[in-house]
């Protein structure tokens, strides 16, 4: 049996693989073989880092609430507590804005859960 060249629809294929591994290093963005291994990688770990930058991002307002927090005098799981007590309703990414950006507001919001623990 003859050999089969690939053709158009082989070098489209390649080419596909080889643009969407262009940012990789080395042999990674020049051979078929490799560039194809890197990128089944690549999304692998894509996907799972759009999971952890959530955790990441929570993990994050949590630090900057009960930073702001202890600024004021309290302790975090004591304004979270003392919130539900309240019925303020404000989730832990709007406490971290008012937290990092209006440190009054923010203020105002824990003298009100003080003033209801007490």
């Amino acid at each position: 049996m003859a050999r089969v060249k690939g053709g158009y629809t082989t070098h489209r294929r390649h080419k596909k693989v080889l643009d969407s591994v262009k940012g990789h290093s080395g042999s990674r963005h020049r051979r078929f073989k490799v560039a194809k291994e890197s990128l089944i990688h690549a999304l692998a770990y894509s996907t799972a880092h759009r999971r952890s930058k959530k955790r990441d991002q929570r993990s994050l307002m949590i630090t900057r609430v009960n930073a702001a927090a202890r600024k004021c005098g309290i302790s975090y799981s004591q304004l979270i507590h003392g919130m539900k007590e309240s019925n303020i309703e404000l989730n832990r990414k709007s406490l971290s804005l008012l937290a990092y950006n209006d440190f009054e507001a923010f203020e105002k919001i824990v003298e009100e859960v003080k003033s209801d623990l007490n």
